[in-house]
Formats: structure tokens, C-alpha cells, sequence
């Protein structure tokens, strides 16, 4: 659905947050991920990290979630899929539904708009979180 990218390098330390990305699902922030790659590569600085994310989202490599006012975070399936988040917490995970393609379609047909993809956004409350409320 994205216009493709050109090509990136992939440097030592891309290599490395790219590796740190793909041992975790819980779509990470860029400070947090920092906090992962320092273990490895202790002289990164975090504008470092976070310009190699945005290069690497920019490309295709993972991909950026950018979901409801929250902090972006990141992730290393760069499949089609959808995401749910937990309005209590913020945690975000992904949700095995089918993506509906049919969506582009039909609001292509609705608008003037070159339809470039789509995003649809799941909130609910994580089972962590209900478990803290039913106490």
C-alpha cells in the first residue's frame, strides 16, 4: 500500500536495533528500544536510534505506529495487520483479524483522494488492566 522506498544500508547499528526490534512484540518506543541497543552498543545516543527507526519505517524495513496521540512506536512485522491498544495503559498489540482491502476500494470509489492505505486503530482494555480494575 506504500509507495516504495529506496533501498537502506543496513549498517552495524541498524543491524543491531533491527535485531533488538524483532526479539520483542511489544511494539517498542524509541526509548525504550534505545534502552534494548544500549546493551549492545553502549556510545549510541538515542537521536541515533531514533533516526535509524524513522529511516528504516521510511523504507519499509518496520514499520511506525503512530496510534491515537500516543508516543510512536515500532515494529519489525511489516506485514499487513492490525494493531489494538489498551486506553488504560497504552500497551500495544497486534490483533489477528484479516485486513479488509475491500476498504480501499471502497473509499477509493467515494473520494478524489489517491488512496495510499489505510489504518485502522482497536482500543480496548488489556487483561493486566482489567485484572488491576476488578481489584
Amino acid at each position: 500500500m506504500n509507495a516504495p522506498a529506496p533501498m537502506i544500508r543496513l549498517t552495524t547499528q541498524r543491524q543491531i536495533i533491527l535485531e533488538e526490534l524483532s526479539k520483542v512484540k511489544t511494539h517498542p518506543t524509541a526509548s525504550e528500544l534505545y534502552d534494548m541497543v544500549r546493551k549492545r552498543l553502549p556510545r549510541i545516543g538515542l537521536g541515533t536510534v531514533y533516526r535509524n527507526l524513522e529511516l528504516m519505517a521510511d523504507s519499509g524495513v518496520i514499520l511506525k505506529i503512530e496510534v491515537g496521540g500516543t508516543q510512536k512506536r515500532f515494529d519489525a512485522t511489516t506485514d499487513e495487520h492490525y494493531h489494538i491498544r489498551c486506553s488504560v495503559c497504552g500497551k500495544v498489540d497486534d490483533i489477528d483479524v484479516p485486513v479488509v482491502k475491500e476498504l480501499v476500494a471502497q473509499a477509493a470509489e467515494t473520494t478524489s483522494y489517491l488512496i495510499m492505505g489505510h489504518h485502522v486503530e482497536f482500543t480496548g482494555i488489556c487483561s493486566t488492566c482489567q485484572q488491576q480494575q476488578a481489584q
